[in-house]
């Protein structure tokens, strides 16, 4: 005799006037299907995770989340201590640096015909425009920034030390470098040389020491992953970040908790639009507390911190 599959009823959503985030979610919830359950799953493994000291948590960042508009989330997540360790693309660190020395990213269309951007001196990505002097003034700041740094740090240096002795060297306080600096949160970035710092740091190494070593960086990724009680692991994207994140948590057979929100689908086999679910074969994840959302980063992540967060504000007061 087959089992009787366990089910309940959907909840009809209702919205009410001044609603909090975390009301919103909780009305999510109670549907408990498509893109709203998931998303109230993954509200919920947050909350443990940012609430419970005994978590590890690794923010894995991949796409143009800096660019985007994100960049003060992620800072006031280090900030506030919900996160001890970032694994990202270069172009995040790039972008930082760009708003940390006092450039911009522009509001733009999609409308614009490239090569007029082009002509104009605009780059741009997806609907994002920047200044393309920017990358040219980047590496004299980063020069500038690396001249700064003892040559004897600079000789076999990881990429999270590398990146940890800039952080230090920066005045914006908003900054994501600076604040993972300051907190003690490492930055691991093992695809750093495909941003637009790879080429300034090898024409560094034409006039300057700099010798990059990162093979030490999996000494300190590997201390915090065995020195976790529990990891867990908020994955925006997919690519290298993901993967790294995913896969140095082997180490401890897998993490204990994570969520990933990626626009990319599953149909072609790539490890960035495979649901958490597939983790759990390599042993990347254990399988209890996974959600996978698949939608817009830029829109589902702020309503999950939010709500959260507010969450945790509210079990304090």
């Amino acid at each position: 005799m087959s089992k009787k599959i366990q089910s309940r009823i959907v909840k009809q959503m209702r919205l009410k006037p001044g609603m909090t985030v975390d009301q919103l979610v909780e009305e999510m919830g109670g549907a408990g299907v498509i893109g709203a359950g998931s998303v109230a799953r993954a509200v919920d493994i947050v909350t443990e995770m940012f609430g419970n000291p005994d978590y590890t948590v690794f923010l894995a960042l991949s796409g143009p989340l800096v660019p985007s508009g994100m960049r003060l989330i992620f800072t006031d997540l280090i900030r506030g201590g919900h996160v001890n360790a970032v694994v990202t693309n270069g172009a995040n660190m790039v972008h930082d640096l760009v708003e940390a020395m006092g450039g911009h990213h522009l509001v733009g269309s999609l409308k614009e015909d490239d090569r007029k951007l082009r002509k104009s001196g605009i780059n741009r990505a997806y609907d994002i425009f920047m200044e393309s002097h920017i990358f040219p003034d980047l590496e004299k700041h980063l020069n500038g920034l690396l001249d700064s740094i003892p040559e004897e740090k600079r000789v076999g240096i990881p990429i999270h030390r590398l990146l940890e002795e800039i952080g230090l060297r920066l005045k914006d306080e908003d900054s994501i470098l600076y604040n993972a600096a300051k907190h003690g949160v490492p930055i691991f970035s093992p695809g750093l040389l495909d941003s637009m710092l790879g080429i300034p740091l090898w024409m560094y190494t034409k006039r300057s020491r700099l010798e990059l070593n990162p093979i030490k960086d999996f000494d300190r990724l590997a201390s915090i992953v065995y020195d976790a009680k529990k990891a867990g692991a908020i994955i925006l994207g997919g690519g290298t970040p993901k993967h790294h994140t995913l896969y140095v948590n082997t180490l401890r057979e897998g993490l204990d908790a994570a969520i990933q929100i990626s626009s990319a689908t599953p149909e072609d086999g790539s490890l960035s639009g495979a649901p958490l679910t597939e983790a759990i074969s390599w042993g990347k994840v254990k399988g209890d507390k996974i959600a996978t959302v698949t939608g817009d980063i830029t829109i589902i992540f702020p309503i999950i911190v939010a709500a959260a967060l507010e969450r945790l504000e509210s079990k304090e007061s």
